[in-house]
């Protein structure tokens, strides 16, 4: 097994919690909070499939599926192009709200982008320093692993949320 597959199957089992979490639920439980400033189930996959898009468009030198496949003028969030929701206040997070359908469409596109981009690489490609401005300075994999992680804690966030909802 490469290195690379093993990403692909980390990223896979991503998208399969993506979909389990959306199968079934209302549009009061995307946008539901456990807590007053909490993260919705609606921002959480939206999050979680921006940065991945966003992440692996940079290190490809490719263009996000969030504006090259219109699902930014789909989404219509009062939010920037650029957005992805890093640093959003609580308020912010409330502006998330979209159907289910689309949330999963976008994360599929996303997913596909990065299954296909994964497939183009090697072990070596992986050892390539992508960003000098930190010690020791960021390889490839070490950013496509950043991104695999903060996807699975979050999605682990909202199937925890779907899970208090029953």
């Amino acid at each position: 097994m490469r290195s690379t597959d093993i990403l692909i199957d980390g990223f896979g089992r991503v998208s399969e919690n993506v979909h389990a979490v959306l199968d079934g639920i209302t549009a009061e439980q995307l946008v539901a909070r456990i807590a007053p400033e909490a993260n919705t189930i609606a921002w959480l996959i939206w999050h979680i499939s921006r940065v991945q898009d966003a992440q692996v468009a940079d290190v490809a030198g490719t263009d996000e599926v969030w504006t090259a496949r219109g699902f930014y003028d789909r989404f219509a969030l009062p939010f920037d192009r650029s957005a992805s929701g890093y640093g959003q206040s609580p308020d912010e997070v409330a502006e998330v709200v979209v159907e289910p359908a689309l949330l999963a469409e976008y994360h599929d596109a996303s997913h596909a982008a990065t299954v296909d981009y994964l497939g183009t690489l090697s072990d070596d490609d992986l050892d390539r320093v992508i960003d000098e401005n930190w010690d020791p300075p960021v390889t490839l994999g070490v950013r496509l692993v950043s991104v695999l992680d903060d996807d699975a804690q979050h999605i682990g966030q909202a199937a925890y949320i779907r899970g208090l909802m029953g």
